[in-house]
C-alpha cells in the first residue's frame, strides 16, 4: 500500500481549525424581520432600537480620555442605516462602559439593557475579558445571550478588536482564543457574528500595520471603527 505523507504544518493547522467549529447565523437573512420593519413608512413604521453593550471601544473611547462618540462604530452604523433606510426611525442606544468586562456587563444586563427593549443587540467585551479568563467570560456571555433570546431579541456577537501588544500573526494568541470562543457561542445559539478580530488579522496578513487603524494601543481610530461598522452593516443589507 502506498503511504501518504501529510505535512506536519497542515495537520497542526487542520486540528486547530477543528476547535473553531460551525457557522453562525447568515448575515443575509438573520435580520429579515427587522429589515422589513426598517422599510416601512410613516405611519406604519415604528421605532427600531439597536443596542450596543460592551466596553470602551463601542463606548467611543479613542485616545483616552477623549470619547469620539460620533466616530465610533455604533454611530457609524447609524449613519449607514439612515442611508439604507431613510424613512426608518432608529434609536442607537449605547450601554457600554469603559474598562468593563463581560462579568460586570452581565450583572447589569437586566437592569441596564433589557428595559430598552432591543430589536437588535450587539455584545462586545472580549478585549477586556482577558482579565477574567475564557471560562468566566463564556459564562457571562451565555447569561446575556440566554436572557436576550428569551425575549426574541436578535443577538450579534463581536470578536475583539486589536490590542497592539498582541501579535495578531501569532497563532493561538490570547485574543484569538477569545475569538474562537465567541464564534462557537454564535454557532451554538445560531445568532449573528461580527468577526472584528479576523478583519484586522486579514489586514496584518496583507502586510498592513495595524497601528494605522488604532488611536492608541487598544482603541481603534475612526478608520478602525469603520472596518467594524461596515461588517455590521452587512446584516442590514
Amino acid at each position: 500500500m502506498k503511504k501518504i505523507y501529510i505535512p506536519l504544518l497542515l495537520i497542526i493547522s487542520f486540528s486547530f481549525q477543528l476547535r473553531d467549529t460551525g457557522l453562525s447565523a447568515d448575515p443575509a437573512n438573520y435580520l429579515n424581520d427587522i429589515k422589513t420593519e426598517l422599510t416601512k413608512d410613516w405611519p406604519e413604521n415604528r421605532i427600531i432600537n439597536v443596542v450596543f453593550h460592551g466596553h470602551s471601544v463601542p463606548a467611543g473611547y479613542f485616545r483616552t480620555p477623549v470619547v469620539n462618540t460620533l466616530g465610533a462604530y455604533p454611530y457609524q452604523v447609524l449613519k449607514g442605516l439612515k442611508s439604507l433606510y431613510p424613512t426608518a426611525v432608529i434609536n442607537i442606544i449605547n450601554t457600554s462602559i469603559g474598562g468593563e468586562n463581560a462579568e460586570k456587563g452581565a450583572e447589569r444586563f437586566e437592569s441596564n439593557v433589557m428595559p430598552h427593549q432591543p430589536d437588535v443587540l450587539f455584545i462586545d467585551y472580549a478585549l477586556n475579558d482577558r482579565s477574567i479568563g475564557l471560562e468566566k467570560a463564556a459564562e457571562a456571555w451565555e447569561k446575556m445571550i440566554k436572557i436576550a433570546l428569551k425575549s426574541n431579541i436578535k443577538v450579534i456577537l463581536l470578536t475583539p478588536s486589536p490590542d497592539q501588544r498582541v501579535n495578531l500573526s501569532e497563532p493561538n494568541n490570547e485574543l484569538e482564543k477569545h475569538s474562537i470562543q465567541i464564534r462557537n457561542l454564535a454557532t451554538k445559539y445560531d445568532i449573528g457574528l461580527v468577526d472584528s478580530y479576523n478583519l484586522f488579522r486579514q489586514k496584518v496578513a496583507l502586510g498592513e500595520n495595524v497601528a494605522h487603524y488604532m488611536s492608541q494601543v487598544n482603541h481603534p481610530n475612526e478608520k478602525g471603527h469603520e472596518l467594524i461598522a461596515n461588517e455590521i452593516l452587512t446584516y442590514f443589507k
